[in-house]
């Protein structure tokens, strides 16, 4: 059976997305194959900065625009588990190579380098990721719990976080406003 692949798209939460750990997020979709799918929320920063987050594990960030970037919530699995979106790609000891650019990483390596000034350009940490089961990602499309698109790392990267999620939305050419919560009702 021939299924559509969502990696590096974005899946925007419709209004009525019912789980809480989902609601109003845009999340970007690292791998999607037979064995399901793996995606981190790129737009709920947590009550944590880079600079906590170093210090906890004891590295010491002095880039001083890095130390008061948010942390993010990037799903409800592995909660205590860093992973690192970043841009380019680089050589690091456990990357998912998701796009030309774009890597998942989760070793401890880029967070050294990163505190040594010699990380990726472009990134974004979080805390946790979103899984789905085979089948189960487009099984919630189906029904309409998600819009997709293909995604723009620019959106990610260059963007305050609580604009990347309307910002998704102009890539379709909706305004959130005209999202009902209720199918089958405008």
């Amino acid at each position: 059976m021939q299924t559509i692949n969502f990696t590096h798209h974005f899946l925007i939460a419709m209004p009525s997305m019912a789980d809480p750990n989902f609601s109003k997020t845009l999340t970007y979709v690292c791998e999607h194959n037979e064995q399901g799918a793996l995606g981190v929320v790129v737009n709920r920063p947590i009550d944590m900065t880079l600079g906590a987050l170093f210090a906890q594990i004891e590295l010491d960030l002095t880039d001083n625009e890095l130390l008061n970037q948010p942390v993010y919530y990037g799903g409800p699995v592995q909660v205590d588990r860093g992973f690192v979106l970043h841009r380019p790609l680089g050589e690091w000891q456990s990357t998912l190579a998701v796009a030309d650019e774009i890597g998942l990483t989760t070793s401890r390596d880029i967070l050294q380098a990163v505190a040594e000034g010699r990380g990726p350009e472009d990134l974004l940490v979080s805390l946790g990721y979103a899984g789905w089961a085979p089948g189960q990602l487009e099984e919630e499309i189906k029904q309409n719990a998600w819009l997709t698109v293909v995604a723009r790392p620019g959106l990610i990267f260059g963007m305050q976080p609580e604009e990347r999620f309307a910002a998704a939305m102009d890539l379709l050419g909706i305004s959130p406003a005209f999202l009902s919560d209720e199918a089958g009702h405008a």
